[in-house]
């Protein structure tokens, strides 16, 4: 293996700008929203409208009613994958990249274990698999049908273990824009009408994560997906990579084609929401968020909607309505400012009236967006 003091330098501003790059958040892209979320590997999920603000961040003339449509038909789906998180995928992917996180799901049943004395883990999943599938349940349904074979179960147990061991998927109206619906389950064989491809091969994987989120290291990799042991698969394709390393020395792979613009490549502001994985899938995360203010965009266990300026993190924000209030954590230029404000007016007029948005619901006299107490530490 060649030492890593050969490699090239790719400093914070570079790994920046080559990321954004990847992420479609240096300029909005003419992508499908089909084609983003294939792209991007899947959006993180846990609340409903975050996908929907990931895509209006990325894509030129995006609409909440693109992405809702291919909920309803069932193109795309919410179900749990990447870090044992809700995420929304292509069918094609939900079918496959699931198989591939089986292992790290079976893993975490062991944490449960002792709630699980006695129960029989196939016989959990066969139960679960047939009741899910007469009728999409909701979790508290499901936990109540398995203590009927296993009374002296832990029910949480009982719900994370048939959360892992089935590849479960929420029926719309969940997830669906203007639309509420309580957590129904069945699984995506079901939901989809064809049955789960083997697991995609790691390397095919590996490849496509460089893709959406390179340069990157292999711990990288293992925090965006929650596996571990993936240092043979880029062994195995490092003679058709380019290798870099960071200001740590610390190694990273990309693709030779991918792009990695110059570090000073303009960077318009950004709003994104709360998990999105631009700022969740490297082990090194200071390619967006710097050093000082690490932990100012979480509360608890709660994650706060992001703005990026320049590239960054520079504040948090918020939308209630047409009012849309920034709280930055330093001071930021006149014209960063103005293109902040214009930004801010975009996403309300065109994310900011619920059920209507993105269909010229809104209006620019109707748009506010105001500026918040910085945060302290």
């Amino acid at each position: 293996m060649a030492s890593t003091t050969t490699h090239p330098v790719l400093g914070t501003r570079a790994l920046n700008r080559a990321t954004l790059a990847r992420q479609l958040l240096l300029s909005r892209a003419e992508m499908s929203a089909e084609g983003a979320v294939t792209h991007l590997l899947g959006l993180q999920a846990q609340n409903v409208k975050p996908p929907y603000f990931q895509l209006h961040a990325r894509l030129a003339g995006f609409k909440p009613a693109e992405l809702a449509g291919l909920m309803e038909s069932r193109e795309v789906v919410r179900m749990v994958t990447m870090r044992s998180t809700i995420h929304t995928h292509t069918a094609d992917d939900a079918l496959t990249l699931r198989p591939l996180v089986q292992p790290a799901r079976d893993r975490e049943i062991n944490y449960f274990r002792k709630g699980l004395v006695g129960v029989d883990l196939d016989r959990l999943a066969e139960r679960a698999r047939g009741f899910v599938e007469s009728a999409p349940r909701t979790m508290g349904e499901i936990r109540e049908e398995l203590l009927r074979e296993w009374p002296d179960a832990d029910p949480q147990s009982l719900s994370v273990a048939a959360r892992c061991r089935l590849p479960l998927v929420q029926v719309t109206p969940r997830g669906v824009w203007g639309r509420s619906g309580q957590v129904r389950l069945t699984t995506a064989e079901n939901w989809l009408g064809r049955p789960a491809g083997e697991a995609q091969p790691v390397d095919d994987v590996v490849l496509r994560y460089l893709a959406a989120f390179g340069p990157a290291s292999v711990k990288d990799m293992q925090i965006w997906a929650g596996l571990t042991r993936l240092r043979e698969a880029f062994e195995r394709l490092r003679p058709g990579l380019v290798v870099f390393r960071d200001e740590s020395g610390v190694e990273l792979f990309d693709l030779p084609d991918a792009p990695r613009p110059d570090p000073d490549t303009p960077a318009p502001p950004r709003f994104l929401p709360e998990f999105d994985n631009l700022l969740l899938s490297h082990a090194d995360r200071t390619r967006v968020v710097a050093s000082e203010i690490k932990g100012r965009t979480w509360t608890g266990n709660q994650a706060h909607c992001t703005l990026l300026v320049d590239g960054f993190v520079a504040g948090l924000w918020k939308l209630e309505g047409t009012v849309l209030t920034v709280e930055l954590f330093g001071r930021v230029s006149k014209e960063q400012k103005e293109e902040i404000v214009a930004e801010g007016e975009r996403v309300v007029l065109e994310m900011g009236a619920g059920e209507g948005a993105g269909e010229g619901a809104g209006s620019a006299a109707g748009a506010s967006v105001r500026f918040g107490v910085t945060r302290r530490e």
